[in-house]
């Protein structure tokens, strides 16, 4: 099983994460901002990724550490369950619609982390979320996953689904990436040989 327990404990937050990438979508998530935590849900059930995930932060000042740091426990945990990447299929990208709205994700596990992230936002909050934060959350994601993201909403005008199609965008996308290709499951699939 690619399973992996992270804790992070700052002086900001305190984040414990279970990830199991060969799960069934199963989650529990708390993170003391409902909006966000809808957005987790999603991105457990349509990987099929077992998420888990409990944070405590310093909500008192805002969101930002809450979410960057949690962003960068998930990550971790994932990164740590692929461990040599071998015989993943690495690449993969979704089109996520939602009703008018349709987000185009992209995903290299390729250990060199960047994130292009082209979505907008005609909102400052979806619930108590601030909207600014996605952004900030997939780049931490991505950096501690050490993957290649880019995330792009084609077009829509709902705020709700603009965020929600992004993040089950990213579900399907990393199901794929991570799942293993039978024809190379003994394989790093990469020239060089290491990811």
């Amino acid at each position: 099983m690619r399973t992996a327990t992270i804790s992070r404990k700052t002086s900001e937050t305190s984040i414990d994460v279970s990830v199991n990438l060969d799960g069934t979508g199963a989650y529990a998530i708390s993170t003391g901002i409902g909006f966000f935590d809808h957005m987790l849900e999603q991105l457990s059930r349509h990987s099929l990724i077992d998420l888990d995930v409990k944070t405590v932060g310093d909500l008192h000042i805002d969101q930002h550490h809450t979410v960057e740091d949690t962003g960068l426990a998930i990550g971790a945990a994932v990164a740590q369950a692929l461990g040599d990447k071998k015989g993943i299929r690495r690449y993969a990208d979704a089109l996520s619609p939602m009703d008018e709205t349709l987000t185009r994700v992209a995903i290299d596990i390729s250990g060199r982390p960047f994130c292009v992230f082209k979505t907008e936002f005609s909102q400052k909050r979806l619930g108590e979320m601030d909207t600014e934060m996605f952004e900030h959350w997939f780049q931490s994601f991505a950096q501690a996953a050490g993957i290649t993201l880019h995330v792009e909403t084609l077009y829509g005008s709902n705020n709700h689904h603009i965020a929600e199609s992004a993040f089950k965008g990213l579900a399907r996308a990393l199901r794929e990436a991570v799942e293993i290709d039978p024809r190379k499951a003994d394989t790093i699939p990469s020239t060089k040989g290491v990811l």
